[in-house]
């Protein structure tokens, strides 16, 4: 026993160095995600619908080469890039703070093209009364104040494809204006040295993306192979002209499908209020843990830091071994790390209370540790699986942030499993062998209830039925309200103010704009932040009326996030897929662990139950339906069935005794055995959740919500509701 204790202790040792080696400097080893540092997420797709079939074949690999390349010449630290299903490319730039710019400079065509300008002014006269002639095209050449308008041949006599340079100089002018000069190859060099031979005296327009920069008349034949493109340019819109066509036109037309652009002061913001949330709720959990099971609550609580190590430090080793992944902390995912943290007090407290139950009935000591963790092993074996089924499928289907939201919760299930069952119990075996402590004293605030839960049923599933039906009449009534952004489409704004904005002021001014669709909804606890709603793209807009109309009261963008209608259609989708496929999992493999498909369907259609009370809720108190909201229902079914699964487990123990009861009096028995663990337990995690809804900041606020609405419905559907209904089922079948 002392060696193979001697030898889990070191190991336990070696976990704590590798672990903390690869998660400090937390700065240097974790990768932090745009909600948190600030940058842009977005989701491109590549129309092709205009190529030809053979055009089309690497029509998305060549785009996704150009906007690299693109990037690349932009300057931005770390940026990732990488290719999403048959069109789509996703691209996530870190630190970004010029964000039409990056939008500019990634979705520009630069489909340069060379044409002649047509001398015949009876076709340009024809062309200006609406009778363009076959061949021509009419085009506008605006330069300063002038607006000149020229005829040019429709076929180009030279494209951009042949230029292997482009570089941003100055004229001679006084002003120095900047004009881009441009080298191409060979080939491209005789073309274009054959074409001005040809047609000296002739202007030749340049049109970049269908507009005409400019016109030069051609005053001998240039066989440098050089040319330029001037303009009214500033020397920024030079340089990234110069960039789109140094590195190549994109293939294709590129839409943006999803932009999620956070701002840094939005993220430093999100790091405090997750920093803060964190450090309540772990505080508050290690507090309850110390008080009420004394030295095994102190040792709980030690495994539980080592708990917050291993997420971080496995974060950090995921980076270093897989750099390309992308690997990143997020703000739902440093919920998921203190959400991890409460939900690891549910394995400790049932474990403690198993030990305890083997103290009271005369067991020795060390005999009495031993069995309360082999007792206990099965129940938090099978809920953490559960929990890590919802985690999968949150990670198949869920995007950016919400797969941060999965990674940390899985990192963190798999952490809790080894320190609540092999750390927990190596120190204390070595206390014990140790001859260290003689006894484990606890508190106990609850003693065993005596309570008829089967006999109230029918009454609570009425109870249960009214509050679903108002909660779900509340949502649908709503319609498209009840969706936010991720759902429904359009665009979400929010700017913080120097100084408090009138709301009315602001309306006024949008509306002057031609801007009276939009939702604007000012916070009364911060007057500064606004938060605007559109259906389609209004942003410059708006930025260009905050700058003109409110010049005194300077501005910081916190967010703008854009989601298309396809997008929009798509994640509503891989919501619903993810929430069946969440619960037709856990009903499989509770169906299989119990050896009774009664369980399952009772835990599933109490699981149903909590999703629902939770959209209820939702609804009735105004909060829309999101990605985040679906993380939080996703997470409630895995969590929930936790208390199930540990009343199904005394249940299966007390029927291998062979007590003298029937089904419903075992059930009774096994609920009232279970009754003040499942309550402990449930009020640990809350003191996290709570902890998240008052101190997260308003990002997670839906999410704590939702997953306080959740818990303390899961309490309730698990005796009330999930006991039950495997009586009701087994007297059907």
């Amino acid at each position: 026993m002392i060696k193979n204790l001697k030898f889990r202790l070191l190991f336990i040792i070696g976990i704590v160095i590798f672990f903390a080696y690869f998660a400090f400097p937390l700065n240097k080893r974790i990768n932090l995600g745009l909600d948190l540092k600030g940058g842009m997420h977005l989701v491109l797709r590549v129309d092709t619908s205009k190529l030809s079939a053979e055009a089309k074949k690497d029509a998305v690999e060549r785009a996704l080469e150009v906007v690299r390349n693109r990037i690349d010449e932009f300057g931005v630290g770390e940026p990732s890039i990488t290719r999403q299903g048959t069109e789509e490319i996703v691209i996530q730039l870190p630190g970004i703070t010029d964000r039409n710019r990056a939008l500019e400079l990634i979705g520009r065509t630069a489909h340069l093209e060379f044409k002649i300008v047509s001398a015949d002014m009876e076709k340009l006269q024809a062309a200006l009364s609406g009778q363009v002639p076959e061949g021509f095209e009419l085009k506008t050449i605006e330069k300063n104040e002038d607006r000149q308008q020229v005829l040019l041949e429709q076929n180009a006599v030279l494209t951009g494809e042949y230029i292997v340079d482009a570089q941003v100089n100055f004229d001679n002018t006084a002003f120095g204006e900047p004009y881009v000069s441009l080298k191409f190859n060979s080939e491209g060099a005789k073309k274009f040295a054959q074409i001005t031979q040809d047609n000296v005296g002739k202007q030749l327009a340049i049109v970049l993306d269908n507009k005409v920069h400019s016109a030069p008349v051609i005053r001998e034949p240039i066989p440098s192979g050089e040319a330029q493109i001037t303009g009214r340019f500033n020397f920024q819109e030079a340089s990234d002209l110069a960039i789109v066509l140094r590195v190549g036109a994109l293939p294709a037309p590129i839409y943006i499908e999803e932009e999620r652009t956070i701002g840094p002061l939005l993220g430093q913001d999100s790091i405090r209020s997750g920093i803060k949330a964190s450090i309540v709720g772990c505080s508050l959990v290690f507090i309850f843990m110390a008080m009420h099971y004394l030295l095994a609550g102190c040792i709980a609580d030690f495994a539980l830091m080592l708990n917050l190590l291993i997420i971080l430090g496995s974060l950090g080793f995921l980076k270093a071994m897989m750099p390309e992944q992308q690997v990143t902390l997020t703000l739902p995912g440093i919920a998921g790390i203190v959400l991890t943290l409460g939900m690891a007090v549910d394995a400790n407290v049932l474990i403690n209370e198993r030990i305890r139950e083997e103290l009271a009935s005369g067991r020795p000591l060390l005999t009495g540790i031993s069995n309360g963790y082999h007792k206990a092993f099965s129940a938090i074996f099978d809920s953490n699986i559960t929990t890590l089924i919802a985690a999968f499928l949150l990670f198949q289907f869920g995007t950016g942030p919400i797969r941060g939201f999965a990674v940390t919760l899985t990192i963190g299930l798999l952490a809790s499993l080894f320190t609540a069952i092999f750390v927990t119990r190596a120190i204390l075996e070595f206390l014990v062998s140790s001859k260290m402590i003689k006894k484990l004293p606890m508190l106990r605030l609850m003693r065993e209830t005596k309570i008829d839960f089967i006999g109230k049923r029918k009454i609570w599933y009425a109870v249960s039925t009214i509050i679903i039906i108002i909660g779900l009449f509340a949502f649908f009534g709503k319609g498209k309200q009840a969706y936010g952004l991720d759902f429904a489409g359009g665009q979400l704004q929010e700017y913080s103010f120097h100084h408090p904005i009138a709301i009315e002021s602001l309306r006024g001014s949008l509306k002057e704009a031609g801007l009276s669709d939009v939702s604007i909804q000012q916070f009364k606890e911060n007057p500064k932040v606004v938060m605007i709603r559109s259906t389609s793209d209004t942003s410059s807009t708006v930025e260009q009326v905050l700058r003109d109309k409110f010049s005194d009261n300077k501005f910081d963008i916190l967010r703008i996030e854009k989601v298309g209608p396809a997008v929009g259609k798509e994640l509503r989708n891989k919501a619903i897929k993810a929430i069946v496929f969440s619960l037709l999992g856990i009903l499989v493999y509770v169906a299989f662990r119990f050896k009774h498909f009664n369980f399952a369907v009772a835990g599933v259609i109490a699981l149903f139950h909590d999703i629902l009370i939770a959209i209820g809720f939702l609804a009735l108190t105004g909060r829309q339906m999101d990605l985040l909201i679906v993380t939080a229902l996703l997470t409630i079914a895995g969590y929930s069935i936790n208390d199930t699964i540990v009343i199904y487990d005394r249940v299966r123990e007390n029927l291998r005794f062979g007590h003298k009861m029937n089904l419903a009096e075992i059930i009774n028995l096994s609920v009232n055995q279970t009754f003040s663990r499942t309550i402990l337990t449930s009020a640990s995690t809350l003191l996290v959740v709570i902890s998240l809804l008052f101190f997260g900041g308003d990002v997670l606020n839906g999410l704590a919500f939702a997953l306080f609405v959740g818990f303390i419905s899961g309490v309730y559907s698990t005796v009330y509701i999930a006991s039950p209904l495997v009586l009701a089922w087994q007297k059907k079948h």
